[in-house]
């Protein structure tokens, strides 16, 4: 379902999706937060650290792991 790896790819993240990330001041403990991806905030395709957004609760950081399946950009459906 979700692998650790996901979450360094922008395509593999979409608003609206489940995802755990790790916020900054989280980094050296490695809490995850879990969330709604409200807005993605990298630009670029990837990143090695994770894509970072913001949560609809307003909280900021890294995309440690998806958590529901992402939708293909070719069918438009869910990819489980």
């Amino acid at each position: 379902m979700g692998s650790p790896a996901n979450g360094q790819q922008r395509a593999s993240v979409r608003i609206g999706l489940a995802v755990e990330i790790i916020r900054k001041e989280d980094q050296r403990s490695g809490k995850k937060t879990r969330g709604i991806v409200e807005e993605i905030l990298t630009n670029s395709l990837s990143h090695p650290h994770g894509i970072k957004v913001r949560l609809n609760g307003g909280q900021v950081g890294r995309v440690a792991e998806v958590i529901q399946g992402t939708v293909s950009e070719n069918t438009n459906k869910k990819v489980v």
